[in-house]
């Protein structure tokens, strides 16, 4: 199995999530994987604007890949245009904005996000959890600690980014891993390059294996 050595992974996660939603892929000890962590956003700052920042420390004089979890693939979509990554992964996420469902594209544009209370985005109920694919106790346990950790200012700053995101170039250098049963961002909105059959949105976790060989795959191609 011929893999470059050295070369690095920078992995983004999704909104109201941090590092241990990754923790299922197991990478090969050839590659280093760094976690790019959320940094405050500025005020009214774009989705943009926020990923060419976090892009900052990428060490782009080595070879690199992007990984990205559902809001994070958006991010990873946007550091891809302006970087030259190896390969960038999505899971779970949208490439350009109008694979978005129809109904994110119409809070955006009634400005829902505003009005909706910092507390009630950190509330997660069984059918919450069940929404976003979490299946198994140890599923739910972690699902449900990811978003009691999370920051809700920075939920809602993300919120308004995703409704008010409008990119429309899809990197060449790209590939988009989705399942077939994710009702956060339904399929039938997608262009996915592999779709895990029964994967929720929640499946980097649940289906990493499948995952993994996917990424491992493409990687081992160059």
């Amino acid at each position: 199995m011929k893999i470059i050595m050295k070369s690095t992974i920078y992995l983004i996660y999704g909104l109201g999530a941090n590092r241990r939603a990754f923790r299922k892929l197991k990478f090969s000890e050839d590659l280093n994987c760094i976690y790019l962590d959320w940094i405050l956003p500025l005020p009214n700052e774009t989705l943009a604007s926020y990923a060419l920042r976090l892009s900052k420390s990428i060490d782009t004089s080595k070879p690199f890949y992007l990984i990205g979890l559902s809001f994070g693939g958006m991010l990873t979509t946007e550091i891809a245009k302006q970087l030259n990554p190896l390969h960038a992964f999505l899971i779970s996420s949208a490439a350009v904005f109008n694979e978005l469902p129809w109904y994110f594209k119409t809070a955006g544009k009634l400005r829902l996000e505003r009005i909706v209370p910092f507390n009630l985005m950190k509330t997660c109920n069984s059918i919450g959890l069940k929404f976003l694919g979490a299946k198994t106790q140890d599923e739910k346990l972690l699902l449900k600690q990811l978003i009691v950790d999370s920051d809700p200012r920075f939920i809602k700053w993300a919120l308004t980014c995703i409704l008010n995101w409008r990119n429309t170039i899809r990197p060449s250098n790209l590939t988009c891993i989705h399942g077939n049963a994710d009702r956060l961002l339904p399929i039938r909105y997608i262009n996915p390059d592999f779709v895990i059959d029964g994967g929720s949105h929640f499946m980097v976790y649940a289906r990493a294996d499948e995952i993994m060989k996917i990424i491992m795959d493409e990687i081992n191609r160059h």
